[in-house]
């Protein structure tokens, strides 16, 4: 998965996990304290976001960052290849 296929992962599971609680994407960006328009960029993938403002959406959105970077499986170890174990 090269860098841009990683931000639209990313992007995307943001965008699912604050669907998944009936937010809007105004509601987000104030729990964020960030623009709309950002957070509009952030969900697209058209923007770099740093670890601090996931974070932020992370704590707004009351997941960990492993349920945004790792998707539905998470970040444990029983979701690395067969090749890492």
């Amino acid at each position: 998965m090269d860098c841009q296929e990683q931000l639209d992962f990313i992007a995307a599971r943001i965008k699912t996990l604050r669907r998944e609680r009936r937010m809007t994407v105004q509601e987000l960006a104030y729990r964020c304290d960030m623009e709309r328009s950002n957070l509009s960029r952030i969900e697209a993938g058209r923007t770099n976001l740093t670890i601090r403002t996931l974070c932020t959406i992370c704590n707004a959105l009351g997941v960990s960052l492993c349920d945004v970077i790792g998707g539905e499986r998470g970040c444990g170890q029983e979701n690395r290849s067969e090749k890492e174990v």
